[in-house]
């Protein structure tokens, strides 16, 4: 694997999944601080936060993909800080993992049983270290229709402030 063939990612884990976003995607990784609750949000959204003169919309991606919430452990929680095009989104993980380098021919694609909206957020399926990696893509997590509402829900919430 060459550099020119490799691609950077930062890998985490939800759960007991393991997850990969490409690196350049990545604005920032912080410790994890409460979310603004924002009312009429979807349950999977924790809120938002200031970060950086924006209002950052804030997913708990054990709720947005379905796993099991009972067993979070506090220690190592953080939020991923995404760019999306010119919208940043928080992500809510159990621990990040590192930056790895993968050779994007051993991506597969995602099974069949990935259908609508989760085969359109991954990107492909790796394996690294005995584990599966699901590899995302960050600009899809959210659906048209789910950004024009956090959109209309984070103006809300900030100009209710001043």
């Amino acid at each position: 694997m060459t550099a020119a063939t490799s691609q950077q990612v930062v890998t985490f884990r939800v759960g007991d999944e393991h997850f990969a976003a490409d690196v350049l995607a990545v604005e920032r990784v912080l410790r994890h601080a409460a979310p603004t609750p924002v009312p009429n949000l979807p349950a999977w959204m924790e809120g938002v936060l200031e970060y950086q003169s924006r209002v950052v919309p804030v997913i708990d991606l054990r709720r947005r993909f379905g796993l099991d919430e009972a067993d979070r452990p506090q220690a190592g929680v953080r939020i991923i800080v995404f760019r999306a095009g010119d919208e940043w989104l928080g992500a809510l993980v159990d621990a990040v993992l590192e930056v790895a380098n993968i050779d994007p021919a051993q991506l597969s694609p995602p099974p069949p049983l990935f259908r609508g909206l989760k085969a359109d957020y991954v990107r492909g399926l790796l394996h690294r270290d005995g584990r599966m990696v699901i590899l995302l893509e960050i600009e899809r997590l959210l659906s048209a229709t789910e950004h024009l509402e956090l959109q209309r829900a984070s103006l809300g919430g900030a100009s209710s402030d001043g």
